[in-house]
């Protein structure tokens, strides 16, 4: 054969070529998102709402006696209102 003719892979031949490594590479990327949200660490919601959160920090308060009855039916309404 000759040099620079017909030897070479052409357009089509690249492109085949590439994409073995591209579809490692997804796959690579599926499995890892199969994972995450298998494992629920991928920015799963929490249970609590930060309302909800605010008032079972308000009601630990009152139980542990740093609020009194006034202040903590004040700041439970303030909370129900919002």
């Amino acid at each position: 054969m000759m040099p620079g003719y017909g030897g070479g892979m052409g357009g089509w031949g690249w492109m085949f070529m590439s994409a073995g490594p591209l579809l490692f590479l997804v796959l690579i990327g599926v499995v890892v998102w199969l994972l995450v949200r298998a494992t629920g660490t991928g920015g799963a919601r929490p249970t609590e709402t930060p309302r909800t959160q605010a008032r079972a920090i308000l009601a630990e308060r009152y139980a542990r006696g740093e609020v009194d009855d006034e202040e903590y039916r004040k700041r439970l309404a303030t909370l129900g209102s919002r």
